[in-house]
């Protein structure tokens, strides 16, 4: 008699579809009950009904339309039979994962101008599953529990202090009946913690700080506290009065092996370590992983991509767990490929850095000294001398898109990108409380008139699916996608890869060689990574598609033009006929104002939008669509108004807030005046 392996027979009973205990989680494997599918959040699914024979079979089973164009980044649960995902402004919903009906849905009213202080849209990546409850973050910082069969709201608690610009946009993860949750805003002057809550009462377990008081602050009465004499001795001077950064605004991961919780820390406030720390130190743990203990949350271990950083090359990027072979021994380890452009395999048990490499040009670093741990850095790539153009830039060789790690075929999938920025020395620098403090004149990245220059710039810009070799450290294929700002990645034991577009197209590839099998224009730009489930005996596939987040507001070179649609929640299945039509509305026309300007004031206008509305409504004022195009906006042709709006903060619900605090009206003015020029331009030349 023929006997298997209880993992091989798991997979094999999987590909009829079926709902079936998973021995070690207790849950069916036909649901995705957490944010990364399981714990080790590889995204690699094993049901395989849906195979590289039967996915040209796949339609679509049914959608469901919110009410937003706002970005769409979640990943949908499903749990029991129903999909419970998040929209915009952190709004939950649940559907029957069969039919689409709408069960129930909650919105936690966040109020408007809490937009503001989200540096990459109001957006969310998605909730967490336990006993019974959905557990959310909010943008405004709360963290909420509801009744999974209702939508009632159970419990709410405040992690942040709302006086201060946090913003919560990641997923919440549950390790122990205890809610872990971080938040963001280090581009507007925090400090970074991550938190751990009883996920029946809400109340605080243990919270941990990335980033360490101030000398002679005292201690936080936190699991930090045990390590503040390390983490100070690596940052110089008074830090606090920028936060200092450190954010732990995605990645959180249970290791259950080694009951430790390894977090994703983002970059240091001020940008340019110079303000932050002046120029000296490691700052951590800035641009780090660290291990937690995942009962007292106390410090076990960190790894420090890139000491100091000035880039924003943050390393919340997707952690993924796993045990390779290497060097004829099995390692467990943790992988990751965050913004700076590496691909790091890091021995879990103890944080020890086993390889990296560059998936993706990079000229901040000509690599890893393997003897320290510490990249080799350009002498020119903290723009101490003048400008550095770097390869890859904060907008990431890979950003919160998560990757996938299929372990049949021995292969991580990264959606990866080349963005080019130039960073500059902000002098003199001005701290702005409240907004943006970088330490770096984005400015200098305004984009030329000149169309020849305009397609040399685009062409700069590239996105890739790349299939990595993690024991390797080398690539077995990749797929050009084009321009950057592509969707997350789903895998599965049917030998797939199912990824999204900018271009909005929902993908299957061949998991060994790249292929594609099969595809489906969304009609929307796809930013969310996709999800497999299976309910009596079907498998499906689903996916957010939705454009926006921190590339795709505000980038000048969106792949689909013009105002966006409503985002929807799209489901597939074989043999699935579901009708979907996709309509956009027409560009405005550009307005053209009759006031004239002198060259200087539509100068200044042209530095303060660099440094201040760019990063929302577009480099050159260029809309992605997402958020409206100032210079078809009916508000510009009318002086008091446009001081109504971006003065006084008439629209602040809208989530344009008045900027008062940080321009005088003769300011709003010359943006009004440099706004006003781009739209004569337009109106010339309409492909501008």
């Amino acid at each position: 008699m023929r006997t298997f392996h209880p993992v091989v027979l798991s997979v094999l009973l999987a590909g009829c579809a079926q709902a079936i205990a998973d021995p070690v989680t207790s849950v069916s494997v036909g649901d995705w009950r957490t944010y990364g599918g399981t714990a080790e959040e590889q995204r690699f699914s094993p049901l395989t009904a849906i195979d590289a024979s039967t996915v040209g079979n796949l339609g679509l089973a049914w959608s469901h339309e919110f009410d937003t164009a706002r970005g769409l980044e979640a990943t949908p649960l499903v749990a029991d039979g129903v999909i419970y995902t998040t929209t915009a402004w952190s709004k939950v919903y649940a559907l029957d994962a069969v039919s689409g009906k709408l069960l129930w849905e909650y919105d936690p009213k966040v109020p408007g101008e809490t937009g503001f202080k989200a540096c990459c849209d109001v957006v969310n990546r998605g909730a967490a599953l336990y006993d019974g409850k959905v557990y959310v973050g909010t943008l405004d910082g709360r963290l909420i529990a509801l009744d999974a069969k209702t939508g009632k709201l159970v419990w709410s608690t405040l992690t942040v202090d709302q006086s201060k610009p946090y913003t919560i946009t990641g997923a919440p993860r549950v390790v122990k009946g205890r809610v872990l949750i971080g938040n963001g805003g280090a581009e507007y002057g925090v400090r970074g913690y991550v938190s751990a809550y009883d996920a029946q009462t809400g109340k605080m377990a243990w919270r941990f700080y990335t980033v360490p008081p101030a000398k002679g602050a005292g201690p936080d009465g936190a699991a930090s506290d045990k390590i503040i004499e390390k983490m100070q001795a690596t940052w110089d001077g008074d830090w606090s009065k920028f936060g200092g950064g450190g954010t732990v605004w995605d990645s959180i991961v249970y290791d259950k092996e080694f009951n430790q919780i390894l977090i994703g820390v983002g970059n240091g406030s001020p940008w340019d370590r110079r303000i932050r720390s002046n120029g000296k130190g490691d700052n951590l743990f800035v641009s780090s992983v660290v291990a937690l203990d995942a009962d007292t949350g106390e410090y076990k271990w960190h790894y420090q991509g890139v000491p100091g950083e000035s880039w924003d090359f943050t390393q919340t990027q997707s952690i993924i767990l796993a045990t390779l072979k290497i060097g004829g021994a099995d390692r467990k380890v943790m992988m990751q490929a965050p913004k700076n452009g590496l691909f790091y395999v890091i021995d879990r048990s103890n944080g020890k850095l086993i390889s990296a490499k560059n998936f993706v040009p990079v000229n901040w670093t000509s690599g890893v000294d393997m003897a320290t741990g510490r990249p080799v850095e350009n002498p020119d790539a903290r723009y101490e001398k003048g400008v550095f153009v770097a390869t890859p830039s904060g907008h990431g060789a890979h950003n919160w898109q998560p990757m996938a790690y299929n372990p049949q075929a021995g292969l991580a999938y990264i959606p990866a990108q080349e963005v080019p920025l130039a960073y500059v020395s902000d002098k003199p620098f001005v701290a702005r409380p409240g907004g943006w403090n970088l330490g770096v004149n984005l400015a200098i990245n305004s984009l030329p008139d000149d169309k020849a220059a305009l397609k040399a710039i685009r062409a700069t810009l590239r996105g890739y699916l790349i299939a990595w070799n993690p024991v390797e450290q080398k690539e077995a294929w990749r797929v050009d996608l084009g321009g950057p700002g592509n969707g997350g990645v789903l895998t599965s034991a049917g030998g797939l890869v199912f990824a999204g577009n900018a271009k909005g197209k929902l993908v299957a590839y061949a998991a060994t060689s790249g292929k594609e099998l099969w595809t489906y224009d969304a009609g929307i730009g796809i930013i969310a990574p996709p999800i497999t489930y299976s309910v009596k005996g079907v498998q499906y596939v689903a996916v957010m598609a939705g454009y926006g987040g921190g590339y795709g507001l505000p980038t000048a070179f969106a792949e689909l033009q013009g105002p966006r649609p409503n985002g929807r929640l799209l489901v597939f299945a074989l043999g699935g006929k579901a009708s979907y039509k996709i309509g956009r509305a027409l560009q405005a026309p550009p307005v053209i104002v009759q006031n004239e300007w002198t060259p200087e004031t539509v100068a200044r206008g042209a530095e303060l939008y660099g440094n201040t509305c760019s990063v929302c409504h577009g480099g050159g004022v260029r809309s992605s669509g997402v958020l409206p195009d100032l210079r078809r906006s009916g508000v510009l042709g009318d002086k008091a108004t446009w001081q109504a709006v971006v003065h006084d903060g008439a629209l602040k619900e809208n989530g344009m807030v008045g900027f008062a605090k940080w321009m005088t009206p003769e300011d709003i003015e010359s943006v009004r005046a440099y706004v006003a020029d781009r739209a004569r331009l337009l109106a010339k030349e309409p492909d501008q």
